[in-house]
C-alpha cells in the first residue's frame, strides 16, 4: 500500500488534545495501517503552533511523542523545492504557502496520492502531475 503524507493541520490536531479535530485525527491514526510520512518542513510550523497553544511543555511533549508513533520523517529534495516553486507560481492567485507546495511536490515525486490534512482549500485546488487529484484524509 502507498504511504500517506501528513500536513501541519493534521499533525497539530493529532498532538493537541484541545483541538476540535483531535479525536478525528487520533481515530484515523489508530485505525490506519498505511505508513504515515511526515515531511520535515511541517515540524517548524507545528512546533510554532504548539508553542502558541501550550508553550515549551506542549512542544517538547509533541517532539517526544513523534518517536512513539509509526511516523516516518522525509526530507524534501532540491527537485522538490524547484517543483514547489513551480506550483506556487502556477497557483499564484491562490497564494499557496511553501509547506503545502513542498507536500504537493513530494507527493508527486513519491507517487503518494493521499494527504492527511484539515486545511483542504489548497490541496483541493491542486492538480498533481501523477494523478487526477490528491485524496484528502480523514
Amino acid at each position: 500500500m502507498p504511504d500517506i503524507l501528513i500536513d501541519s493541520s493534521f499533525l497539530f490536531a493529532l498532538f493537541n488534545a484541545d483541538d476540535k479535530r483531535h479525536e478525528e485525527a487520533a481515530s484515523f491514526v489508530e485505525a490506519n495501517i498505511v505508513p504515515i510520512v511526515v515531511p520535515v518542513v511541517v515540524l517548524p510550523e507545528v512546533t510554532f503552533l504548539m508553542m502558541r497553544a501550550g508553550g515549551v511543555p506542549m512542544t517538547t511533549a509533541f517532539l517526544e511523542s513523534i518517536k512513539t508513533l509509526n511516523l516516518d520523517l522525509a526530507c524534501p529534495t532540491l527537485d522538490d523545492v524547484e517543483q514547489a516553486r513551480k506550483v506556487m507560481l502556477q497557483y499564484a492567485d491562490s497564494r499557496f504557502d511553501m509547506v503545502d507546495c513542498i507536500i504537493m511536490a513530494m507527493a508527486e515525486r513519491l507517487d503518494i496520492r493521499q494527504v492527511c490534512t484539515f486545511d483542504r482549500r489548497d490541496f483541493s485546488m491542486f492538480r498533481p502531475n501523477h494523478c487526477d487529484f490528491l485524496e484528502l484524509l480523514p
